[in-house]
């Protein structure tokens, strides 16, 4: 199997919250035949919170080694381009032939290229995040989990 695993899903690796080892029991991520992907758009958001957030060299350092556990993704092949512009016309309700079933959802451009790369990629989005719901079984897999 194929995944993507969001920012927040990263996040909660690096700070050993207890959900993680539910995700990683639910999709075994680290055995084999399976893919976790992370785009380019992840490592510069992971990247930009080590900054943000002053992280030392060892945390710096635990965040590389994991993005280097799976297979970074640095870029971008047409279908994935095309995707992106799908799904944000979808989320504002006018994509032509695909009607959106609740109101329009500005969602971030970031948020969007991760949507667009795990749809592309035909892999299921791991996340925390509810603002991928409304593209569920329609463009991908979103696998939402609660933060607890």
């Amino acid at each position: 199997m194929r995944y993507v695993l969001d920012t927040n899903i990263i996040i909660a690796y690096l700070r050993k919250q207890p959900f993680w080892y539910r995700i990683q029991e639910t999709f075994g991520l680290f055995e084999t035949g399976n893919e976790v992907m992370l785009p380019a758009v992840i490592i510069g958001e992971l990247r930009s919170l080590s900054i943000q957030n002053n992280w030392g060299e060892r945390r710096k350092a635990e965040m590389e080694e994991l993005i280097n556990e799976f297979v970074p993704l640095f870029q971008l092949a047409e279908d994935a381009i095309n995707r992106y512009a799908e799904i944000d016309a979808f989320s504002q309700g006018r994509l032509p032939g695909l009607r959106l079933e609740c109101s329009a959802r500005n969602m971030g451009k970031n948020d969007l290229w991760i949507a667009a790369v795990a749809s592309a990629l035909n892999a299921t989005l791991v996340t925390t995040d509810g603002d991928f719901d409304h593209l569920n079984n329609r463009f991908l897999n979103v696998a939402r989990f609660e933060l607890k």
